[in-house]
């Protein structure tokens, strides 16, 4: 069976999410385990280290981070937008070399986040948006799903 899917590799199980912990979702897991997913994580393919300090898109969504409108800030002020550019190219990279059109992203991410993301202030509070690898690949005409709307059953369509 082809590869269909790249997923968010902390949604697969892997530790790689800010704190260091997995948000596995076994629907997600099971892509992988079929082979017909690949996980791969955008913010250790731009090089943060596992655990790192939190991250948010201030001035805007993913999108305007690639028209150089926003910035990628941690919580402690550092920019890291540099790290989340490298990150969802090496992301977009892989897909497009194993012909891969289809990707499951973390919610709220701000890498991977699809239709809402953190707005920024650390609050938890929400803004419409994608994070920086999902707004590159939505651009690229990828079919993106979060994993709620893929456990939704919209990614059995």
């Amino acid at each position: 069976m082809p590869l269909e899917f790249i997923v968010s590799a902390c949604l697969a199980g892997f530790p790689c999410a800010y704190d260091g912990r997995p948000r596995e979702r076994a629907s997600v897991r099971r892509l992988l385990e079929e082979g017909r997913a690949l996980a791969a994580c955008p913010e250790c393919l731009g090089g943060l280290a596992v655990p790192r300090v939190s991250a948010e898109i201030y001035g805007g969504p993913g999108s305007a981070v690639w028209q150089g409108k926003a910035r990628v800030l941690d919580r402690e002020g550092r920019d890291v937008t540099a790290y989340f550019c490298r990150g969802a190219e090496l992301f977009l990279a892989i897909a497009q070399t194993l012909g891969i059109k289809k990707a499951i992203l973390k919610s709220r991410s701000p890498s991977c986040g699809c239709g809402f993301i953190c707005d920024g202030t650390f609050s938890g509070k929400l803004r419409p948006g994608d994070g920086v690898a999902a707004a590159l690949l939505r651009a690229r005409g990828f079919v993106l799903w979060t994993e709620h709307d893929w456990e939704s059953g919209a990614g059995e369509l």
